[in-house]
Order: structure tokens, then sequence, then C-alpha cells
């Protein structure tokens, strides 16, 4: 089984490839989402034939989510490929998420909320998993926004 995580929540884009759950291609780009995502997939049907797409809806750059959920789900029925989702959280070890200005986005007791971080706070880079193993993934792929209406 061939199967693609992709975390765009964030600068680099990520995007791993994993044959059998094991991670054997990562792509890496600091471009915008909307730009780099089809190139990259371009690419990675070039060389692979895909069985599951994953991508993080929540939380993170909406405009990022946005643009990932229309092209990974329009991938997902032109191509008849499963669709999953699943929170940043599970990729950056539970840290706080950038959200606006000097706010971040915090899982507490999974319920995310947005707020200043304390000076204690610790900050970590996404990272694609070397195996897809006890991730929280979803079939309820919607983007999920975390910030009250303005």
């Amino acid at each position: 089984m061939t199967e693609v995580l992709v975390i765009s929540i964030s600068k680099p884009l990520l995007i791993g490839v994993y044959k059998d759950k094991k991670l054997i291609k990562v792509y890496k780009d600091e471009g915008m989402t909307s730009d780099v995502l089809p190139i990259i997939f371009e690419n990675i049907f070039k060389k692979f034939t895909l069985d599951r797409i994953y991508y993080v809806n929540t939380p993170g750059s909406y405009m990022a989510i946005k643009v990932a959920y229309v092209f990974l789900k329009t991938v997902s029925i032109t191509k008849n490929i499963d669709l999953k989702a699943c929170s940043g959280f599970e990729f950056n070890q539970n840290s706080p998420i950038k959200a606006l200005g000097k706010k971040y986005f915090i899982n507490d007791e999974n319920h995310v909320k947005v707020d200043f971080l304390d000076k204690n706070s610790r900050i970590c880079d996404f990272e694609l998993p070397a195996v897809l193993e006890n991730i929280n993934f979803t079939s309820e792929t919607l983007p999920i926004y975390n910030l009250p209406a303005v």
C-alpha cells in the first residue's frame, strides 16, 4: 500500500510518501501551498500509484488548509483515492502552533484554545513520522477552524 501524508499548515510544506507504512520519500518546499502542491503531486503520480492520502486539517494557516483540502479532495474524487485527516499536533510533539499575531493554538486536554504563550512554552518543528502508526486519522476531512469569526 502506498500512502501520502501532507503537512501544509506551516512552512516548509512537508509531504511524505509511505510504502507499507514506512517513509520512503520526502518532499519539502518553502513555497505557497497553492503553487507547489500541484507540482509535487504531479511528480508523485509519475512515480507512484497511491492508495490513500492523509492531510492535516487543523490548526494552522487557514488558507493553506483550505487550499490543501480542495486540491486533495479533488484528487481523491477524480482518482478514487481514500482521503483521511488529522490534527497538526500529531506531528510537532503536541507543541503550540502559530495562530494570529503573537497568539498560538494550544492543545489543552484535547481542546484547542488560542492564547499567548507563557515563557516556558516549547515550540517544536513539524516532522514527518518514519512510520504511519498510532496516528489519530479520521474520515472527517473538512477543515476545522479553531478561531471565532471576526
